[in-house]
C-alpha cells in the first residue's frame, strides 16, 4: 500500500519551518513543544535527513515500514524519497507537485498551489495564525519527546488531528489522522541544518516514454509563500 497522501501534509507541515520569519522566535515558557518548535524554526533555511513511516488503515491493517530521504528548502521547495520496500519519489519545485512512481512509470503533476491552498498547514509560519486555525494542545513529554497536538478548528480540514513530538535536535516524530481513519507515523533522523543542496535535488522531468497524468505546461506562476 503505497501512501502519496501523508508526504504532500507532511511537506505542508515542514516547509513553512524553514522559511524565514519577519519576526525573531517566540519563546514560550519553559521545556514546551512550542518552544522547541521555536527553537527548530529559528535561523533555518535548508534542512535535510532521513525518515521511517508507518501507515495504518482504518481498518487497522498496517502497511511495510517504508524508509527513504527528505529534502527541503526556503520558501516552498521540498523533495520525499521513498528507496524502500518500494520506490516513489514526490518532488515541490516552487510551482509545481511531481509524483513519480517507478513501478508503474508513471508521473503526477498537479499545480503546488492547489496542495498548499487546501491546507491549514501553513499557518505554522505564523503562530498567531495557527492558534487561531487550530487548537494546539501542550501533550507533555513522553519517551524522551515534548508532543504538542493539532486540531483544526473547521472540520472540512485533511486531518483530523497531528501530533508533533520535538527532541533535543528538533523534530523527531510525527503522528497524523485523516477524515478515513488512516494513522501514519513518521520518525526522523540525521537532521543536517542548512545545507547546501544541489538545485536538481528539486527539479523533475518524466523520463521518456512515461505516462505523465495532469497538465505540466501552462500552469500560472504563485506568489511564494514568504515574499
Amino acid at each position: 500500500m503505497k501512501n502519496r497522501i501523508a508526504p504532500l501534509l507532511l511537506a505542508l507541515f515542514l516547509m513553512p519551518l524553514i522559511a524565514p520569519r519577519a519576526f525573531p522566535s517566540v519563546t514560550h515558557g519553559g521545556d514546551t513543544a512550542r518552544a522547541r518548535l521555536d527553537a527548530f524554526d529559528h535561523g533555518l533555511h535548508a534542512l535535510r535527513g532521513r525518515f521511517t513511516q508507518t501507515l495504518t488503515d482504518a481498518n487497522g491493517q498496517h502497511s511495510p515500514t517504508t524508509h527513504g530521504t527528505v529534502a527541503l528548502q526556503a520558501p516552498r521547495q521540498f523533495r520525499w524519497e521513498t528507496t524502500s520496500p518500494y520506490k516513489q519519489l514526490i518532488v515541490a519545485d516552487g510551482t509545481r507537485v511531481w509524483t513519480w512512481d517507478p513501478d508503474l512509470e508513471q508521473a503526477t503533476v498537479q499545480p503546488q498551489s492547489r496542495n498548499e491552498a487546501h491546507s491549514p498547514l501553513t499557518v505554522l509560519t505564523d503562530p498567531s495564525r495557527l492558534d487561531r486555525q487550530f487548537k494546539v494542545t501542550e501533550l507533555g513529554m513522553r519517551d524522551g519527546l515534548a508532543w504538542m497536538k493539532l486540531t483544526p478548528r473547521d472540520p472540512g480540514q485533511n486531518i483530523q488531528s497531528a501530533e508533533l513530538g520535538f527532541g533535543p535536535h528538533g523534530l523527531a516524530e510525527m503522528r497524523f489522522t485523516d477524515h478515513l481513519g488512516a494513522r501514519s507515523v513518521i520518525r526522523f533522523s540525521d537532521w543536517q541544518r542548512n545545507p547546501k543542496l544541489p538545485a536538481s535535488l528539486f527539479t523533475f522531468t518524466p523520463p521518456k516514454g512515461s505516462d505523465v497524468v495532469g497538465n505540466a505546461g501552462n500552469m500560472p506562476d504563485v506568489r511564494p509563500l514568504h515574499p
